[in-house]
């Protein structure tokens, strides 16, 4: 009797053993798939197009200064005025 119910448990253990492992896959199918997902989103978000921009010196010097009082590149505040602008733009539509 008590090998039995051993043998019972034993069944149970590895139905449960298999159930998890199938799910486990499961979840490792969808981790590996939002991933391909979140990869592409950022390789989508980081490619950008290239602008030639000419400035008159004194406002590339004054864009330059406060640049670096925001702790960023040339390049960066230019884009940060931008969004800001194109926010603002639409914002009061």
């Amino acid at each position: 009797m008590a090998d039995q119910k051993n043998n019972i448990s034993l069944d149970s253990l590895d139905e449960q053993e298999l159930r998890l492992r199938e799910r486990l896959a499961k979840i490792e199918a969808l981790e590996a798939e939002l991933k391909e997902k979140e990869s592409a989103l950022k390789a989508k978000e980081t490619a950008k197009k290239s602008v030639l921009l000419r400035l008159p010196p004194s406002l590339h010097n004054q864009i330059a200064a406060w640049a670096e009082e925001d702790f960023r590149s040339i390049n960066g505040q230019i884009e940060f005025l931008l969004s800001q602008a194109v926010v603002e733009k639409y914002k009061k539509k």
